[in-house]
């Protein structure tokens, strides 16, 4: 037995640490186990407790690191943390949800209407409208686009609901992988909803939008109706909304023949549809496609030999703009739709009068001349205008190259035509009496202070008025007004089909009031087709895409502008301008072909205007700031442009003549003049209405007979006149009687 209060100090007790524990004590109760003090009751001294707690610490870090406490806990609060982002998402939701109008009230927006422009023979010749082409049921397209667009944008197209969180987190995963955003997680429903409803800011609200406006149209419509309105409507670049208006701007084709390779480059443009256009960066927009290729490729769309064939093509590439001659008659067919039926409100078809095998052949026919020729003559633009005997357009260029220039020259230009303004003042001098085988004295002439001179600044005396036109001789021309009066030659043109404002004066002989070409083109048609005018047009039929008829065209009665001997007169006239004339150059092969050649001031403008009984064609060749050409005449450049463009046109047709070659002159009035008609005429002042110029020839010479000298203007220069005035009618005078005048 231990005294308690005398050995107290002296007790060491073995705990395995050297510590001294000064409060310490054992009591009567207390006893040693395992050579560690217990208390009585089993409780452990005060020093026990405390290293057992310190050694419970030292367990607890122990199973810390083993990882299985703190997993545990990382899971919960990871737990936790979801559960208060799903009510953050939730009441975001709920928030911006809020913001939206009802979904009973949603509606897709009316897609832009689309005017769809087509040829005589059905080919489309192009779209006008804000998207740029018609929209396309998916059946119809190329089955390679919603491929390529799937496998590229949204691999889980047909398998999701609106929105593919395997696709975001793809996404994700590939960002943070390359250190830059390179992959989207929008589906395509998504793009549609923001390309339909929203803006294109990228903000919180925006994107909770996008994601409920998925859900609705997932739920409202099919997927393959969902595929149809993105593929529609998505932009492409270059002003091209959906893939009817984009084939048509890069590959110049539907997008029902759209191929493989074309389809991936497609597809491609959507990452950045401006800056991968072929038209801007042909390079980058096929390195793009590759990578669309392959994406199809993984995904099973295609093989690995279909990609071969794919790549093996050479690379698109557009111009900057639309291109082809065909955009100028778009262009115009606009203008004209909007006149007839005022502003269009839905899709609709436009058919129109060109022949798009004559458009070609024209356009080949202007390119090739001005590739030949305009750089050394120094001519920079043509435009052309081919219509039928009912004023039809078949073929229109309005400048030589639509993607440089979208100004239509051969309808909107107004310039000098020249000399080949004269027909419509031999018409009214024949209306007023003469023939082709009137004679004029061409020698120096003065009208007023107008001194009037031939091209060549050469006189031949006496000639007729064939060969006077053949030739395009300035002073027969002027004596030919003063002889009718300016006012009658204006009464002709219009009544012809000029419409534009005319000069009253001599000058107008030289064609110095301006005129379009398309004006003048159709005021020649009458001499083509018999006598009646010919009102330009470009429109047959309007209708809307399911076929109810909108307008439709009428010009089966044109009004009589000509009588049938004018008619033939003048074709004999005109016939020779070709066969002897300045129009040598547009001669064509077994057929009749009659025009004049127009030329003006210093060269600025070339014109040829002539005629078959198929067609009436008109070509200008110039520049469009006015410059002077290198002595490009009518007979030169335009003649031969128009000799390549009428033989192209008139391939495979059987020749047939002009009209008047059978034309035979009426038999002299029944009220034959006599001595005392004359005479009363005189003292009376009358004989002018009597003999002032009836449509049928006041001459009566015999058939071919070319008299020496002709009623009027045969005895040297007219005397000066007033520009502007006009001699009017000479009255036949008992002198001319006497004379055999």
């Amino acid at each position: 037995m231990v005294s308690r209060g005398k050995s107290r100090d002296r007790i060491e007790p073995s705990f395995g640490d050297e510590r001294e524990d000064e409060d310490f004590r054992l009591d009567a109760d207390d006893r040693v186990i395992g050579g560690r003090p217990v208390r009585a009751g089993g409780k452990k001294t005060a020093g026990s407790a405390k290293r057992g707690k310190s050694g419970n610490q030292k367990s607890r870090k122990a199973k810390s690191s083993g990882g299985g406490f703190g997993l545990g806990k990382l899971i919960y609060w990871g737990f936790v943390l979801s559960i208060w982002c799903g009510i953050g998402v939730v009441g975001l939701v709920a928030y911006y949800g809020s913001q939206m109008p009802s979904a009973s009230s949603w509606s897709i927006p009316e897609r832009p209407p689309n005017m769809k422009i087509v040829s005589v023979e059905g080919t489309v010749i192009a779209n006008r409208g804000a998207t740029g082409g018609e929209a396309l049921p998916l059946e119809e397209m190329s089955p390679f686009i919603p491929q390529a667009v799937m496998a590229i944008e949204d691999r889980r197209f047909y398998s999701h609901f609106g929105v593919d969180p395997l696709g975001l987190a793809r996404a994700i995963v590939t960002n943070v992988t390359n250190g830059r955003a390179v992959q989207g997680g929008s589906t395509l429903t998504q793009q549609l909803a923001k390309n339909l409803f929203l803006s294109p800011e990228r903000t919180i609200e925006r994107k909770v939008q996008e994601v409920l406006l998925a859900f609705w149209l997932e739920q409202k419509y099919t997927k393959d109706q969902i595929m149809a309105m993105y593929l529609n409507r998505v932009f492409f670049g270059s002003n091209a909304y959906g893939v009817e208006a984009a084939s048509r701007r890069y590959f110049n084709k539907s997008a029902r023949d759209v191929n493989l390779g074309e389809a991936a480059l497609l597809a491609g443009l959507l990452k950045a549809p401006s800056r991968l256009s072929p038209a801007r960066d042909p390079e980058a927009a096929e390195a793009r496609a590759q990578v669309v290729l392959q994406a199809m490729l993984e995904e099973g769309y295609i093989t690995a030999d279909e990609i071969k064939t794919a790549m093996s093509q050479p690379p698109t590439k557009a111009k900057r703009y639309w291109s082809g001659a065909g955009q100028y008659v778009a262009d115009l067919v606009r203008d004209e739709v909007t006149l007839l039926i005022g502003k269009v409100t839905e899709d609709i078809v436009v058919e129109t009068t060109i022949d798009m095998t004559l458009e070609k052949k024209a356009e080949a026919a202007l390119t090739e001349s001005l590739a030949a020729e305009g750089d050394k003559v120094n001519a920079s633009q043509a435009a052309l205008v081919s219509i039928d005997g009912t004023g039809a357009i078949r073929a229109l260029v309005g400048g030589r190259d639509y993607a440089e220039s979208q100004f239509n020259r051969a309808v909107k230009a107004k310039r000098q035509p020249g000399s080949a303004f004269k027909p419509f003042v031999y018409a009214a001098a024949v209306e007023n009496g003469l023939r082709p085988t009137s004679v004029r004295n061409d020698a120096p002439i003065r009208i007023g202070s107008w001194t009037p001179e031939n091209y060549d600044q050469k006189y031949r005396g006496q000639v007729t008025a064939t060969q006077a036109l053949a030739e395009s001789l300035n002073t027969i021309a002027a004596q030919l007004v003063m002889e009718v009066g300016p006012d009658q030659v204006i009464k002709v043109a219009h009544r012809m089909g000029i419409e534009s404002e005319l000069q009253k004066n001599a000058s107008i002989a030289l064609g110095t009031s301006e005129v379009s070409l398309l004006e003048l083109t159709a005021a020649y048609a009458p001499f083509m087709n018999g006598g009646y005018k010919a009102t330009p047009h470009i429109v047959r039929r309007i209708s809307k895409a399911d076929g109810t008829l909108l307008y439709e065209n009428n010009y089966l009665e044109p009004p009589k502008v000509l009588n049938d001997g004018v008619v033939a007169a003048m074709n004999a006239m005109m016939r020779d301008v070709i066969d002897h004339g300045t129009g040598k150059n547009a001669r064509l092969a077994g057929w009749e072909a009659a025009g004049k050649t127009g030329t003006t001031q210093s060269f600025r403008d070339a014109l040829f205007v002539g005629y078959t009984s198929n067609l009436t064609t008109g070509i200008w060749f110039g520049n469009d700031d006015g410059q002077s050409m290198k002595k490009v005449t009518g007979g030169g450049l335009p003649a031969k442009a128009w000799h390549d463009f009428m033989t192209a046109a008139h391939q495979g047709l059987a020749p047939a003549p002009l009209p008047g070659g059978d034309f035979i002159e009426p038999a002299p009035a029944e009220d034959p003049m006599t001595i005392g008609t004359i005479i009363s005429d005189v003292f009376q002042g009358g004989g002018e209405e009597r003999y002032s110029g009836d449509p049928v020839y006041a001459e009566d010479y015999p058939a071919g007979a070319v008299p020496s000298q002709d009623v009027t203007g045969s005895a040297g220069p007219i005397p000066p006149a007033e520009v502007g005035g006009g001699q009017g009618t000479r009255r036949t005078t008992l002198l001319d009687l006497i004379l055999g005048q």
